[in-house]
């Protein structure tokens, strides 16, 4: 395998084993027989442990954002609309793997923030990025009319997104998927309502 694609695959791998199992939990050399990676060679792609975890968090990352710039930037709905059609793609996707799992960003966020101040700082960009995304589509709701005119769409929009990931972390607890429909009904009749 290339270089390049050698390290992909240990990303995947990887990336794939810490949304099981943890972070912590996860060793390198489950890694990289995963990845089919001689066991030696793992220092040859990451400078340590730590650098292959924001990796990881870079490969969610992509995954996550290409997924919001696809429902939340999709020009041929309505703003709430493409809000609506991102929490059903999440609720897709976690009934398919029988809500196990749970968001792999938020369980790095509860898992690695208190420990490692580089994990959190990119976490905390994803964030960001995630609730701006919402927040463009809560301003456009505005402009029409479909939400109130005093609503922060930023602060909002923080809320939203914490809302979701409580709702997941609930959603793995009980196994149940009403958790994310309890939330999303709540959002959408409360929150994201006709003033």
């Amino acid at each position: 395998m290339p270089r390049e694609d050698t390290r992909l695959a240990i990303i995947r791998e990887g990336a794939r084993l810490i949304h099981a199992k943890g972070f912590n939990n996860t060793g390198l050399s489950d890694i990289l027989t995963a990845a089919g990676v001689p066991k030696g060679s793992f220092y040859f792609y990451f400078r340590n442990k730590e650098a292959f975890g924001l990796a990881v968090i870079d490969h969610y990352a992509t995954a996550l954002m290409e997924v919001g710039q696809k429902t939340l930037r999709n020009g041929n709905l309505e703003p709430l609309q493409r809000l609506d059609k991102f929490f059903d793609f999440f609720r897709k996707a976690f009934q398919a793997a029988d809500m196990h799992g749970g968001c792999p960003v938020g369980n790095l966020t509860q898992e690695m923030s208190d420990l490692s101040d580089s994990f959190r700082g990119r976490m905390a960009e994803l964030y960001s990025q995630i609730t701006g995304l919402i927040a463009g589509c809560l301003v456009e709701a505005r402009e029409r009319g479909d939400i109130p005119r005093a609503l922060d769409a930023e602060k909002t929009a923080q809320f939203i997104f914490d809302s979701w990931e409580g709702a997941i972390m609930h959603m793995k607890l009980t196994r149940d998927i009403e958790p994310l429909l309890t939330c999303r009904d709540m959002l959408f009749s409360l929150i994201l309502k006709k003033g």
